[in-house]
């Protein structure tokens, strides 16, 4: 028996040895050029596969291999690629590779053009144009294994932002935000991209997850004729747009054969500084007119707020299979920023490998002109003119047909997977794994394909190692010190918070604006106001608001409270409740904040807002049945008082002006909107529809972006007679819907429309009817809203359509005149319409100036009536 054990015990071993894996080793190095620079994220690849890395930002690199003879292809944007053959031990060793990369000698060789022709690079240009909807959508669907790296630094801190608040005591120059990542990511055309995020690291964070997000990327395709950054309200046009000849000047630096290719180096250069365009070079391949490269710049005359420089860098390579489509492998962003004091910069650098992929045509269509043959560097190049090129256009018909049934069938695919990306609901953009932050430091050395660099080691070094005194209760309840110290910028403007981190709760006062104001009805108000919010382990969230507000004039308390619970941890689940006495302007909604009512009714003898009382108690609860849809009931029972003025002191008397009675004046109610006492008990159910929407699940929540189409919304509202005396009964049914819509270089656009009706004959008092947020102050809270008109006069209990319209032209007009473009002012216009049986027809027409000063925005209004001219007006505002 112990020989036959020995030997079954041998025959497995044998077995096990001849079906594992040859144990691999790792192929680290640095990558320099001739002077010994660090090439920083420099390419790597595995020839004939889709494994590839990067360099850090010193050029170290570093790949993991199975044993076994490769050879690796080492590129840089600029530089000579180099291959070199090497060869894996196997246990687990570690090669080294260090490599030199020389500049890429791009000549310029003597080229026959004829004597009308441009610079030689307009016509490549034309090709790369002519061919850009092909490349755009070669690839119908795809897989890939990401690895995302994400680094931010602050160079420079201020004390106080803006001179007012202060910077809390963690905050301070160095690396504040370090991450890795490593993420599962498909893409479908037209533009469909989930990704499963399997691994997250974050700097002295253990529990954190990271926020990098590789789809985040597909804004800045250069196939595309406009790149819609998220970095920016501004689209920016792709040198190979198009349109690109009116937006850029080309120049052909010289071309060099890589690989069997000639890759063209071209120069691009804005035509006018104000334009939304790149500066740079690109690197077209010759015969396929593709994009082996691009090495870009934005600038501060590209209009980004806060952003001194970014930098894009993205390389190009085959896919693997037989089809002849290419495939990113490696982007970097890098930025400087100066934004309210604070100077720093960043990068984020991104590696695909382990491609999977749907090409759309089997073999790639012939190319317009034959790649040129290897000669001799000084031969003439007969080069076509531009002209030429275009009586050249590739004939791609059909290949949106092809693009819709590749993707069609790489979706059917994906619906069967069960694993992986295919686990995302529809919708799902991207899914943050529970337990993607509870990889160790050796997963990370294995898995990472880029090493980090020493400030990087240094900074997960310090940080992770530190983490549990930093998290402890005595040093949270040291920086708290710090942080709770009141400044007098936060207490007027912004309010003021004490924090118990430790203990994941804290009480926030409202600003002195809020809680000291005045009017004619209560005289000086004091509305003290304390949120106390407790957060819990699990990601619940409850608070409660306590307010004691007090009319010294009317001698009026009102306490109240309001409440909220965030009851699940993860989906909109929210319960509401509010119990008490409150003072309450009669539309809800109004533009007419305390601090703008206290500054014309002290300054300028207008008492604008009219106020009720309120006792009662109200419950509702907002949840998310499914993606995209969002719920609101709610359920008041409230007894309103009719109020009076009871002071009519001021501190600066116009003369031949008079406070107003504290009555609305509405044209439904020509006898008046007094109502003395009315008890309403009554419903609403409020459902809000976004087809289409996108999200993200993290392990914290549920985080939605929305979608492109429009946003549908529906509201009942029931007012409810003769149960607990309520002496109210009607009936509100309001249908509505909102938009944002991109127009390109033109600007965006917002619009919102709102349509309903009470039916039957409604019993109501006068804060039940339909407002509509007026202004009449050249102050404006919400430039979305009217304007010019009166705050209650066409208030309805009839039917009524409210439209509103603004569009953004993100400096499209003012970056074309020089003086303007250095203020980086942008326009705006706006439109805003009524319409009710007694209202008739109201319009007004805006034009303004936005980002004043980065957060100021200036309209000037006209208003129409019926036709008739109805008043003008300047409002002033904040407009970011």
């Amino acid at each position: 028996m112990p020989w036959l054990f020995s030997r079954s015990a041998l025959l497995f071993l044998l077995l096990l040895l001849l079906n594992a894996p040859a144990w691999g080793g790792v192929v680290r190095g640095r990558l320099s050029d001739p002077k010994g620079a660090g090439l920083a994220f420099a390419n790597v690849a595995v020839r004939g596969t889709t494994n590839s890395t990067a360099a850090n930002e010193q050029g170290d690199y570093q790949l993991r291999l199975a044993a076994g003879t490769y050879e690796l292809v080492f590129q840089y944007v600029g530089y000579r690629p180099s291959q070199q053959t090497v060869r894996v031990a196997g246990g687990d060793t570690a090669t080294v590779l260090n490599v030199t990369l020389q500049p890429e000698n791009y000549q310029l060789r003597e080229v026959v053009v004829r004597g009308s022709d441009k610079d030689p690079a307009y016509a490549i240009i034309q090709q790369a144009m002519q061919w850009r909807r092909y490349h755009e959508r070669e690839v119908a669907a795809f897989r890939a294994r990401t690895y995302v790296k994400t680094l931010a630094r602050f160079s420079d801190v201020p004390g106080k932002i803006l001179g007012l608040v202060k910077v809390g005591p963690d905050i301070k120059p160095g690396i504040f935000y370090l991450s890795e990542s490593v993420s599962e990511l498909s893409f479908r055309q037209p533009n469909v991209v989930k990704e499963r995020m399997i691994s997250s690291r974050v700097s002295g964070d253990a529990r954190g997850m990271s926020f990098n997000r590789a789809g985040a990327g597909e804004g800045l395709n250069f196939y595309q004729n406009l790149l819609k950054a998220r970095f920016s309200e501004r689209g920016f046009v792709s040198p190979i747009a198009s349109n690109a000849f009116l937006f850029y000047r080309y120049e052909l630096e010289g071309s060099s054969q890589q690989g069997g290719l000639l890759i063209h180096k071209i120069k691009v250069t804005p035509r006018r500084s104000s334009d939304p365009v790149f500066a740079g070079h690109i690197y077209v391949v010759d015969g396929t007119w593709r994009l082996q490269s691009v090495s870009l710049d934005l600038s501060k005359s590209a209009q980004i707020d806060y952003v001194d420089r970014l930098h894009i860098e993205q390389l190009f390579g085959p896919a693997p299979g037989p089809s002849d489509v290419w495939v990113m492998q490696s982007q970097r962003i890098t930025v400087n920023f100066t934004a309210f004091g604070f100077k720093g910069s960043g990068y984020t650098t991104a590696v695909l490998s382990n491609y999977r992929v749907t090409p759309t045509f089997p073999n790639r269509p012939a190319p317009t002109a034959a790649p040129a043959p290897a000669a001799a560097d000084d031969a003439p190049v007969a080069r076509e003119t531009v002209a030429d090129v275009k009586r050249q256009r590739p004939d791609l018909s059909g290949l949106s047909r092809a693009v819709r049934r590749q993707a069609k069938q790489a979706e059917q695919a994906s619906a069967r997977d069960t694993s992986g990306v295919g686990l995302l609901r529809k919708g799902e953009v991207m899914l943050v794994e529970k337990a993607a932050n509870e990889r160790d430091t050796a997963y990370w050395a294995t898995i990472r394909p880029t090493p980090l660099t020493d400030e990087e080691q240094l900074d997960y070094k310090v940080k992770d190692s530190t983490e549990v005194i930093r998290k402890s209760r005595p040093y949270q309840d040291s920086l708290d010190r710090k942080r709770n110290e009141p400044g007098l910028g936060g207490i007027l403007l912004s309010g003021y918070t004490y924090s118990r981190t430790f203990e994941k709760r804290s009480w926030y006062v409202a600003p002195v604006f809020n809680i000291l104001n005045y009017n004619t009805v209560e005289g000086v108000v004091l509305n003290p106001e304390v949120t106390f919010t407790q957060r819990t382990n699990d990601r619940r969230t409850w608070s409660v608001t306590p307010s004691l507000r007090y009319g010294f004039s009317n001698e009026l308390l009102s306490p109240s409270i309001t409440a909220s619970w965030q009851l699940h941890p993860v989906r909109l689940s929210r319960l509401l409740v509010r119990v008490g006495r409150t003072v309450e302007n009669f539309d809800r909604s109004s533009q007419l904040t305390p601090f703008i009512n206290s500054h014309y009714t002290l300054l300028e003898n207008r008492n604008y807002a009219k106020l009720y009382r309120r006792d009662g108690a109200a419950l509702a609860y907002q949840w998310e049945p499914v993606n995209g849809l969002t719920l609101l009931a709610r359920a008041s029972y409230d007894v309103r008082h009719e109020l009076q003025n009871t002071t009519f002191k001021l501190l600066l008397d116009e003369s031949g002006r008079a406070f107003t009675p504290n009555a609305p004046v509405a044209v439904e109610r020509p006898d008046g909107t007094g109502f003395g006492r009315s008890r309403a008990l009554s419903t609403e159910l409020t459902a809000t529809f976004q087809p289409g929407q996108k999200y993200i699940t993290r392990p914290t929540g549920k985080f939605n972006l929305g979608s492109k189409l429009p946003t549908f919304s529906f509201t009942w509202r029931q007012g409810i007679g003769s149960v607990l005396n309520s002496d109210v009964r009607y009936t509100l049914l309001e249908a509505g819907l909102r938009q944002s819509v991109s127009f390109g270089l033109l600007g965006t656009s917002n619009y919102r429309v709102a349509a309903g009706f009470f039916p039957g004959a409604p019993q109501l008092a006068f804060m039940d009817f339909r407002h509509f947020s007026g202004n009449r102050t050249y102050l404006a809270a919400d430039f979305s809203q009217f304007q010019l008109l009166d705050y209650y006069r066409f208030s309805t209990a009839d039917r009524f359509v409210e439209a509103h319209y603004n569009h953004h032209f993100n400096g499209f007009l003012l970056n074309k005149i020089p003086l303007l473009r250095r203020l980086k002012w942008q326009e705006v216009a706006s439109l805003n319409y009524l319409t009710t049986p007694a209202a008739g027809h109201y319009l007004e027409l805006g034009a303004g100036i936005e980002h004043i000063f980065k957060v100021m925005r200036v309209d000037f209004y006209t208003s129409l009536q019926s036709g008739r001219r109805a008043g003008t007006g300047i409002r002033v505002g904040l407009g970011i």
